[in-house]
């Protein structure tokens, strides 16, 4: 990790470098070139239009297209400064859109730079795409990470109800959600007894943000009620390590860590499938089998055989 952070500083070095000779070597061929353009422009180009209305005409349009482009190239560069500016201020590294294949490469570029973080926190629906699926392409961040705090929504929560109701097919919905929930805890589970810290805690509430932390980035999305949350853009943020109390990075991080530290969100047990509800103080109140069973014991949906099937 070292090793590849020294090599893109003195890469960053060279850049800089070649780009101050470029710059500079642009501004030498200008001055030099102006005496010789305003010898062509005084003794061959105006002589040759001034007899000539036409040609006359055809420069002039020409010239005030050139003017209108330059002045829209210049309006063009300033916006991209103030956005530019705007996107420091708040952060924003990368924005990843499903389909844009500069996202995608762009995704990839900073996917080797987190490749070494050492900690990540999730906060998912079902966690389907960050641990089990190759879409999101962290699987050598994780692989590659000590400590894993990974939050998911309870599929038989009311939050979890709410979210359904709002996308259609309510029964198929619950019956993916309890599925990828249960291949999420099993590829958790894996990692565990591969020797990573792994906790995983649910929460019952409708979901809002999906926030993955990787080290000194943070992966946004926002669960809009009604539609698929991999049709949202993702959202990139970075630590400013010279003014940490700026951007956007340290207000997301610290929503999950209020979230991650709320009592009202039991631990799984990955031995014995219990959830384990603790008190402010952190002393354990009581546990509850998961995925749950009726007073009758029987299952409160058809989803929960499914459930029971996968794990």
């Amino acid at each position: 990790m070292e090793r590849n952070t020294h090599f893109r500083s003195i890469f960053h070095t060279l850049r800089h470098i070649f780009s101050h000779i470029g710059v500079t070597l642009l501004a030498v061929g200008i001055a030099f070139s102006l005496p010789v353009l305003a010898k062509f422009i005084l003794f061959t180009w105006w002589p040759m239009v001034e007899g000539d209305s036409e040609l006359l005409l055809i420069n002039e349009i020409s010239f005030a297209a050139l003017l209108v482009l330059l002045f829209n190239l210049f309006l063009n560069a300033r916006q991209g400064r103030r956005s530019h500016r705007m996107n420091r201020l708040v952060s924003l590294v990368h924005v990843r859109e499903e389909g844009s294949w500069f996202s995608r490469w762009t995704d990839r570029k900073l996917l080797d730079r987190v490749a070494g973080a050492r900690d990540v926190s999730v906060m998912s629906v079902t966690g389907f795409d960050t641990f089990v699926s190759e879409r999101r392409k962290l699987r050598r961040v994780i692989d590659n990470s000590y400590e894993l705090r990974v939050m998911l929504m309870n599929p038989y929560g009311a939050g979890a109800m709410r979210r359904v109701q709002s996308l259609g097919d309510t029964a198929p919905l619950l019956e993916s959600y309890c599925q990828e929930t249960a291949a999420t805890i099993e590829r958790l589970a894996s990692l565990a007894a591969a020797g990573k810290k792994v906790t995983l805690k649910f929460y019952d509430d409708p979901p809002f943000w999906n926030l993955i932390v990787t080290g000194e980035h943070v992966w946004v999305q926002y669960c809009h009620d009604g539609h698929e949350l991999k049709a949202q853009p993702e959202y990139v943020f970075a630590l400013r390590k010279n003014k940490p109390t700026q951007g956007l990075f340290s207000a997301f991080y610290v929503h999950f860590l209020n979230q991650w530290s709320d009592a009202r969100h039991p631990e799984y047990n990955f031995a014995s499938h219990e959830l384990i509800y603790r008190n402010d103080k952190g002393n354990e109140m009581k546990r509850l089998p998961f995925p749950p069973q009726s007073a009758q014991g029987e299952a409160p949906a058809p989803v929960i055989a499914a459930c029971h099937a996968t794990l």
